[in-house]
């Protein structure tokens, strides 16, 4: 794919520069080459709001508006966190693969970086008897019964667990479909995308100037060819998703904190109540001892 270098824009950088934006954000866009479209002739003519102008042939983002979708993006993707929800990564373009594997893995989020496995999304159920059947061979290369088996049955059963490993590894903690579904490239993953539009999945996904926005919940308008502009858009994702992540840990906390303020609380109001009403009770008998004191001395002097 053909790519003007960032050298050769001087000018509309420093028109660009004039937006009103965050200045960091826009430095570390234009440095990641994010604001870099397609070829003109390959354009899709949905992506015309958020192309800023075209140069020699090739279209450049707006990356004011840019800028306004990753922001609005990690919102929902942090409000998601919370919640205590899975979102699915999807990349098996080479560049974001490890990109992915590195950022997403460390929140602990499913990912997908190898080919998209047909029928994930919508026959789920057949995709959890494959990960369940990884389970089922860890528990068996556990066993003793694993050493009585010949070499052959042994490296077949070993070679089956490598290969679903590298297919669904990533996604072995992925009890339930995903909340929401992130992904790099949505034209390269069409039928990812197919699969959560027809089960009502949200979608994020970095769209590029040769694709169709118009079933993407949640539009990035950036480069997702060069390396350096997906890393910045995932880092960004992936720390919205840790912040939502802390806070949840953060509010469980606090909730278990004041429950055990309230087993305490309500442990130590019944001995004051008991104390009070002793209390009372005395004060209630004591005029009476008072009389009988008075109504004795008086017969003694008698």
């Amino acid at each position: 794919m053909e790519k003007l270098p960032v050298g050769c824009l001087d000018t509309e950088c420093k028109r660009l520069k004039k937006r009103k934006m965050s200045q960091v954000k826009f430095e570390e866009l234009l440095d990641a080459g994010v604001h870099f479209g397609h070829l003109k002739r390959k354009w899709n003519p949905a992506m015309a709001p958020y192309i800023f102008m075209e140069r020699n042939g090739i279209h450049i983002f707006d990356l004011h508006k840019t800028s306004a979708k990753i922001d609005e993006a990690a919102k929902a993707l942090k409000q998601i966190a919370k919640s205590g929800r899975k979102i699915l990564f999807v990349a098996t373009k080479k560049q974001a693969k490890d990109i992915i594997s590195d950022h997403v893995g460390g929140v602990k989020m499913p990912y997908v970086v190898e080919r998209w496995p047909g029928g994930m999304l919508t026959n789920f159920p057949t995709i959890r008897k494959a990960v369940k059947k990884m389970s089922l061979i860890d528990k068996l290369m556990a066993d003793s019964s694993w050493k009585s088996l010949s070499k052959r049955e042994r490296l077949q059963i070993t070679r089956q667990r490598a290969k679903l490993e590298k297919t669904l590894g990533s996604i072995q903690d992925l009890t339930r479909l995903p909340a929401a579904m992130f992904v790099v490239d949505v034209m390269k993953e069409q039928i990812a995308v197919k699969e959560a539009i027809r089960l009502n999945i949200p979608i994020f996904g970095i769209v590029d100037t040769n694709s169709d926005p118009s079933n993407i919940d949640f539009v990035i308008p950036a480069n997702d060819d060069a390396t350096k502009s997906i890393e910045l858009i995932v880092k960004e994702m992936t720390k919205a998703i840790e912040e939502g992540i802390q806070e949840r840990k953060a509010e469980q906390k606090n909730d278990a904190g004041t429950k055990e303020k309230k087993v305490v609380k309500g442990k130590g109001e019944e001995p004051k109540r008991r104390r009070a009403r002793k209390d009372a009770a005395k004060v209630e008998a004591a005029p009476e001892k008072a009389e009988e004191s008075t109504e004795t001395k008086a017969e003694e002097k008698e």
